[in-house]
């Protein structure tokens, strides 16, 4: 985009909208900002924008959560897979061609769509997760890795752990915020994380911050499952749209 006003214009309603859903339902920043600079951009150019607003926003749920060093005992098997996978797969965000990119995230904002809406009930026994933590973990990395989302599979997998309310908050938390490092990581290693886009990045991180806070007011107002039903449901309607014009044309 070559407009500097219509490029500012772009970010800043992205990060504020994509931070008001997180403040709604606890997750979606990433997931919003891909999906909607993924309409103006390639893949790898909106992953390189999100970095910084991610990474503030989910220390910030993370931090704010009331047992971390419990989480890190129990969770470390799984963030070590998201980091791997994500470094290994890093390649493929920064090197596909534009259209395979734009319709690997599609893809991805589908499945996710299809899973929100769909909430099926899973469960994890505890004696599983030394072997599926891992598993998971390597597997929500290679998605991030190609797509730049970082829920596929690991918020499905979180839900299901029986965790409490807060300690799901929180957990989403370290696993998002280990995904945006482990991305930025990937980015780097693969010569794709421009000095402009890390400026962009660090200016995004207001109006997500601002969305955010304008996110906890409507909470407060409006029923947090109509709101999420909505979520998905555009969620669906943005991958089907990113994933036709990347692989249907």
């Amino acid at each position: 985009m070559t407009d500097p006003l219509g490029f500012a214009a772009l970010v800043a309603g992205t990060f504020l909208f994509a931070g008001l859903v997180k403040g709604v339902i606890g997750l979606g920043l990433p997931t919003v900002a891909m999906g909607l600079l993924g309409l103006a951009m390639p893949p790898v150019e909106a992953a390189a924008l999100l970095l910084v607003p991610s990474l503030v926003t989910n220390l910030w749920q993370l931090l704010g959560g009331p047992g971390l060093g419990g989480l890190l005992r129990r969770l470390w098997p799984m963030m070590l897979g998201v980091v791997a996978g994500t470094v290994a797969g890093a390649g493929m965000i920064a090197g596909a061609a534009g259209g395979l990119a734009t319709g690997l995230l599609g893809l991805a904002l589908l499945v996710y769509g299809m899973a929100g809406l769909a909430r099926p009930r899973l469960a994890v026994p505890r004696r599983a997760e030394r072997w599926a933590g891992p598993l998971v973990g390597a597997a929500t990395g290679l998605v991030t890795g190609a797509t730049g989302v970082f829920v596929i599979p690991a918020v499905p997998y979180l839900g299901a752990l029986g965790l409490g309310r807060d300690e799901l908050v929180q957990a989403l938390g370290l696993s998002f915020t280990v995904s945006t490092l482990a991305l930025a990581a990937g980015l780097a290693l693969h010569g794709a994380l421009p000095v402009a886009a890390s400026a962009a990045s660090l200016l995004a991180v207001l109006p997500a911050l601002a969305g955010m806070a304008a996110g906890g007011w409507l909470r407060a107002r409006v029923r947090p499952e109509t709101f999420r039903l909505c979520f998905f449901a555009g969620l669906l309607v943005l991958g089907v749209e990113l994933a036709w014009r990347g692989l249907g044309r």
